[in-house]
């Protein structure tokens, strides 16, 4: 099965606790107004992976412990069969090597939605965070880019793991963002505060470094 994959990272810190194995799905029907991940938008087959490769990798960068696995995009739930054989396959991996980690899951489609039509999918995460971004709501809560999307537990494990997260204010992190270099590409990960990349923008264009495609004004 191929699975179409923006990048992935490890470790991440900025979406969700402890240290993480971030993957971006590529691909997003939704196109909120804002959202400063535009480049994961288009259905681009040169993005497309094996899926075993993609959990080989996982396995790699794991290898030592990760805390925990965040699914961001683009829209994970706009390739709901490659999901659900990643979702498979990372439980398989959970439970044949005994770890503990969890599986959080980014959507910009309303809960009521992903309830309706994807509830097998549901059942494989342990916490979800739903709901379209909204560019005018402000950041108000970890974890979450707008005040309209919650932080829900789906599982016993995810109920452990995120009960004291529920409410926490978006200033509880010690950081909003990771910014890494891969060669001349330059990108962040986490959710910026309104105005956090055109001041990252500026503070580049001071030290010489201008930017000549943002991903965030595509």
């Amino acid at each position: 099965m191929l699975i179409a994959i923006n990048k992935a990272h490890y470790p991440v810190t900025v979406l969700g606790p402890g240290q993480r194995i971030g993957i971006w799905f590529q691909g997003c029907r939704i196109h909120c107004p804002g959202c400063v991940s535009q480049d994961t938008w288009a259905a681009d087959p040169g993005k497309r992976m094996p899926l075993h490769e993609l959990v080989d990798w996982c396995r790699r960068v794991g290898a030592n412990g990760c805390d925990g696995i965040t699914l961001s995009g683009g829209e994970p739930f706009d390739q709901p069969q490659a999901l659900g054989a990643l979702l498979d396959a990372l439980h398989d991996w959970r439970r044949s090597a005994g770890r503990e980690f969890d599986i959080l899951c980014y959507s910009g489609y309303p809960l009521k939605r992903l309830r309706e039509r994807h509830a097998p999918l549901l059942k494989k995460l342990d916490a979800l965070i739903p709901e379209p971004y909204v560019d005018t709501l402000p950041l108000s809560h970890l974890w979450r880019g707008s005040q309209n999307q919650p932080l829900i537990p789906l599982s016993a494990r995810g109920e452990r793991i995120y009960h004291d997260y529920l409410d926490a204010a978006a200033d509880q992190g010690s950081k909003r963002l990771q910014i890494e270099v891969d060669g001349n590409r330059l990108w962040s990960i986490g959710l910026p505060a309104r105005g956090d990349l055109a001041a990252l923008e500026a503070q580049a264009a001071e030290r010489g470094l201008r930017l000549d495609h943002a991903s965030w004004k595509s």
